[in-house]
């Protein structure tokens, strides 16, 4: 026969129990619900010496009474966000992906309420590494990114114009590129005239000599 569960109270606070469901003897980990009155919040999943650690959900209260709205369900360790999970900003606004220490954090992909759509590397909540932002009128921003910032080579493809960006940008601003004709004729608004070609004979050397000057800075 299967051994026999157990309830064990693990924690009381400001009135509401911790009861995590166990085998016996085993009192500290397992699995239970518990309900902060005070913020109207509850939580229901794993837990491992009286805190969230595992698979869980957290959501808050909503105006009607008794139904609860999902904030965040995935990962856990040590009562923090950690591992993979998707939190519920608003309605609209969403991240779905990889978290560590409460934070966004690894690969993940956030989905904003004007309709815009990061996806790639973050490091603390910020988009840090390789990542592609994709605007809500389609455009979009290939290329590196530093705490939250365009920082380093990248391409912004102008699809609604029917133009390709490729250079170097520090702290969100684009330093130096070139700017092509791509896509034009399937843009809905494409520029009056095509971009003429460049004379000049080594594009690339005067690209990298303009990075070199903004590094040395």
């Amino acid at each position: 026969d299967p051994p026999l569960l157990t309830c064990c109270i693990t924690a009381v606070v400001k009135g509401c129990l911790t009861a995590l469901w166990q085998h016996p003897g085993h009192c500290s980990k397992g699995k239970g619900t518990q309900t902060w009155k005070t913020h109207g919040a509850i939580y229901d999943g794993d837990w491992k010496y009286g805190k969230r650690d595992g698979y869980g959900i957290y959501s808050k209260l909503l105006s009607a009474p008794y139904e609860y709205s999902r904030e965040y369900s995935g990962e856990w360790r040590n009562d923090k966000k950690h591992g993979l999970g998707t939190y519920f900003y608003t309605d609209s606004a969403s991240y779905e992906g990889e978290w560590r220490e409460d934070q966004r954090s690894g690969w993940g992909r956030m989905y904003y309420d004007n309709g815009d759509i990061y996806e790639g590397e973050w490091l603390k909540d910020k988009q840090h590494g390789q990542g592609m932002l994709r605007l809500s009128n389609g455009n979009r921003y290939e290329g590196n990114w530093k705490y939250g910032k365009k920082n380093g080579n990248g391409k912004f493809f102008y699809l609604d114009k029917g133009q390709l960006y490729e250079g170097f940008w520090v702290d969100g601003v684009a330093k130096c590129g070139t700017v092509t004709d791509f896509g034009r004729e399937e843009a809905p608004k494409p520029t009056v005239h095509p971009i003429p070609k460049v004379l000049l004979l080594d594009v690339q050397s005067v690209l990298m000599e303009t990075q070199s000057a903004h590094h040395s800075e």
